[in-house]
């Protein structure tokens, strides 16, 4: 059903050909409820569904992330997302930002603390890592 990307998430998709963004969107997998509205918007097919947190049932609660290594900046994405969960963050911070907002990631592999990447084994005892305190959400977009 969902394979793990082995190298880089962009593999076979087009080269950027802008200059690097100023900005880039990164997702509060938090607030995020997989409508995945904002993937019709990403005019450079940066955004990502990525399978729910049971392996058992990876359709259910599916969220998106963004492959910040294409993301242009366009701010599209964060414009129509309906639950204002994607912001824009400066391209300094937002691997920071993402490590932190992110639950579960095929896409970066050691990125979202509380889910190991989907082609991971569970845990030895059986049940899912411990989900790290929440973080602030930030006040503007």
């Amino acid at each position: 059903m969902f394979e793990k990307k082995l190298e880089n998430p962009s593999l076979g998709k087009p080269e950027r050909k802008t200059k690097t963004p100023k900005v880039l969107a990164v997702i509060d997998q938090k607030g995020c409820t997989g409508c995945h509205a904002c993937i019709p918007f990403c005019p450079v097919d940066c955004i990502e569904q990525v399978p729910g947190e049971d392996r058992q049932a990876p359709d259910f609660m599916r969220v998106v992330e963004v492959d910040l290594d294409r993301c242009i900046g366009c701010r599209l994405c964060s414009k129509y997302c309906p639950w204002e969960t994607i912001f824009m963050v400066d391209k300094e911070e937002a691997g920071q930002k993402a490590e932190s907002w992110t639950l579960r990631s095929i896409l970066y592999q050691g990125i979202g603390k509380n889910v190991e990447p989907m082609a991971t084994t569970e845990t030895e005892s059986g049940s899912a890592p411990e989900i790290p305190s929440e973080e602030p959400m930030p006040e503007d977009k």
